[in-house]
């Protein structure tokens, strides 16, 4: 008889990291997890933001901590792994969830810029690198060591369907005249993720490590009307997804429901990329 697929969701006894731990989608993907069963380490450069999420999952009776990081910074990223071990014993599972993305919400109103191509600085294209890449980069370093002691382990790297085609920069044209761009580096970033994950995933074959990309969709956050509306008109679903609705792809990616999957992409954008 085969085993339970419910069974197969489980968390218990497994330590996660999530980085970007204070990020919008971070404190959901860690809330997830720690509901599942598992430790979860929100790591994030916004420790305030991190720790608040990690007091908020233990108030449910769930384990979780924080830590700071600073992922283009290798010391960091180890200190990071070193504190999961020191927390939990372990490390089985790496959301590398932190990267710098231009934000259309009130939150991020007054920093979006215009971020035309033409004119687009040379210090952000380097440090979007710096973040989107090479924090990848590093952090999936740092977490290899002790996963390949163990002879397991999961990395989920987190894309966007504009690393799948470019972005409909129409999105961020107003009623008003004035207009704003998703910037190059999104993109870009965004598409490396993919490359990265495929790489890994090849890389450790036979070794025990997993390695998959979740693409969301646009997420809803307080966007008015007029963006939430041009948004919604482009998915087959007709509207933006919910703050919780990537979680359960998140669990299938790093449990044992998804034991013969690696070196994928799941896409979970209301249909945005199917036409």
């Amino acid at each position: 008889m085969s085993s339970n697929v419910l069974e197969k969701f489980k968390m218990h006894g497994r330590t996660a990291i999530v980085t970007g731990g204070a990020g919008l989608l971070g404190k959901q993907f860690a809330l997830a997890l720690a509901q599942a069963g598992a430790d979860v380490l929100l790591a994030d450069l916004a420790l305030e933001g991190a720790s608040a999420q990690a007091e908020a999952i233990r108030n449910e009776g769930l384990s979780a901590d924080a830590v700071s990081v600073d992922v283009t910074n290798p010391d960091s990223t180890q200190a990071m792994i070193e504190t999961a071990l020191s927390q939990f014993g372990r490390v089985d599972v790496l959301v590398n969830s932190a990267a710098l993305d231009p934000k259309f919400d009130p939150a991020h109103k007054d920093t979006q810029g215009a971020n035309a191509f033409e004119t687009y600085s040379l210090a952000n294209w380097r440090q979007a690198l710096d973040v989107n890449l090479t924090g990848m980069f590093l952090t999936s370093q740092a977490a290899v060591k002790p996963m390949l002691a163990q002879g397991a382990g999961v990395i989920v790297n987190i894309c966007s369907t504009y690393g799948l085609n470019g972005p409909d920069q129409r999105l961020y044209e107003r009623k008003d005249g004035s207009r704003s761009f998703k910037p190059v580096y999104y993109s870009v970033t965004k598409s490396g993720v993919l490359g990265f994950t495929r790489y890994l995933a090849a890389y450790y074959a036979g070794k025990g490590i997993r390695v998959n990309a979740l693409t969301p969709g646009g997420v809803y956050n307080g966007h008015d009307e007029e963006f939430t509306t041009a948004y919604s008109s482009r998915t087959i679903l007709g509207r933006m997804a919910h703050q919780d609705e990537m979680n359960a792809a998140m669990l299938f990616l790093c449990s044992e429901a998804s034991s013969y999957m690696t070196g994928s992409n799941l896409v979970v954008d209301g249909g945005w990329t199917a036409w």
